[in-house]
């Protein structure tokens, strides 16, 4: 029993000689791997920073195409106006195809020259006589011209306002006072009227029974409005142009 203890009690010598043993050396073995470790750490910090700008020929293509081909403004600048006018160029030709499509597009939306001559009819109306109406052609519509006496122009002209459904002036219908110019057809449902017919001496549509004074404006029937006055201007005394 004896030798039992004395085993025991050297055990635990041992251990705690150990243990004692091993917390010496803990902070010295500590401050050895700090120092050791820190040498390390420089170098991987500077290796990553190396890593991250790589040099130019690092991110090149293998064959070096780029070096070659490429344009050096200072060594050749017969090579950089060359690209400057070539691109001149080119922005030159598409610019001019360009304004010729615009000119083309343009002219084919204007009037060819046939329709510019019906555009406008010079007539002469030196062979109308007094109380006389013509009718002639201009678009292909009949227009009806009158050569109306004194008589007649007083007689509309002292129509009051009060009388008529479309309220125009004579003054405002004629540019010479004996001339009366209207287009000959009837504003109700496009008949052409009659001449010198109606109630009131101007013109009178049978369609429906429209009558038109001398002045040209809607006196009775179905009709809205007066006898439309087309365009017209006297380039001699009794010489006009409509259109």
């Amino acid at each position: 029993i004896g030798t039992r203890s004395d085993a025991t009690t050297h055990t635990r010598r041992t251990m705690n000689a150990l243990r004692i043993a091993s917390r010496l050396a803990t902070p010295r073995v500590a401050s050895a791997m700090r120092s050791n470790t820190a040498p390390a750490v420089s170098t991987f910090q500077q290796k990553l920073q190396l890593s991250t700008s790589p040099a130019l020929h690092e991110l090149g293509s293998v064959d070096h195409g780029y070096d070659d081909d490429r344009v050096d403004r200072v060594a050749e600048p017969e090579r950089r106006a060359f690209t400057y006018l070539l691109a001149s160029g080119a922005r030159f030709a598409y610019a001019s195809t360009a304004r010729v499509l615009l000119i083309r597009f343009v002219g084919s939306m204007s009037a060819s020259a046939d329709v510019l001559a019906l555009a406008s009819a010079e007539f002469d109306l030196n062979d109308v006589k007094e109380g006389q109406t013509i009718t002639v052609k201009w678009r292909g519509k009949p227009i009806f011209i009158r050569n109306r006496s004194e008589k007649e122009v007083a007689t509309e002209a002292a129509v009051p306002m009060a009388h008529l459904r479309d309220q125009e002036t004579d003054d405002d219908r004629t540019e010479q006072a004996k001339w009366i110019i209207v287009l000959g057809i009837c504003t109700h449902l496009g008949c052409v009227p009659l001449n010198n017919s109606g109630d009131f001496g101007g013109w009178f549509c049978p369609c429906h029974g429209s009558h038109y004074d001398v002045s040209g404006r809607i006196r009775k029937g179905p009709a809205p409005l007066n006898l439309e006055v087309p365009p017209y201007k006297f380039i001699g005394d009794n010489k006009i142009r409509i259109g």
